[in-house]
């Protein structure tokens, strides 16, 4: 919560109103576990303030967005969002098959940065980092089958 006045006090400092809908789909943004796309936040948004329309939640997830209050990632061809790393570090691994996302510690590209440099002799720009693959999930037999039992193979 005193993360939440924190950065609603950033907004006011920048020279925007505090409306209560920013002041709801911020809570929403910063209660959520993960990455959220607009509709999801639309949606949660609806529940306690009913008049809210989709074009208000675009405009304030633009805003946060340019007030680096939040982070967005494309998984697929959607834009998902979630509340901005302090340190300015975010890295992502992101499902080609089912397409979720989930967080990677900086601490697995160390080695990698390290032989870019010794190997190359370039810097890598790693602030933000996306790695597509496929889950441990949609890796498993398990997944495999149920997919080709879908497809009908």
């Amino acid at each position: 919560m005193a993360k939440n006045l924190e950065i609603l006090e950033t907004v006011r400092n920048k020279g925007y109103r505090l409306t209560p809908q920013r002041t709801l789909i911020l809570s929403i943004i910063a209660g959520s576990r993960g990455h959220m796309g607009v509709d999801y936040i639309f949606r949660q948004a609806r529940r306690s303030y009913p008049y809210l329309d989709l074009a208000t939640v675009y405009r304030t997830v633009r805003l946060f967005k340019t007030l680096g209050i939040i982070t967005e990632l494309s998984i697929g061809d959607k834009q998902h969002y979630e509340l901005a790393d302090p340190t300015g570090v975010h890295h992502h691994m992101v499902c080609r098959v089912c397409g979720s996302a989930s967080d990677l510690s900086p601490i697995y590209l160390d080695v990698f940065r390290a032989s870019l440099i010794d190997k190359f002799g370039f810097q890598p720009d790693l602030e933000h980092f996306t790695i597509g693959g496929v889950c441990e999930a949609c890796h498993s037999p398990d997944h495999t089958r149920n997919v080709a039992t879908e497809r009908g193979t």
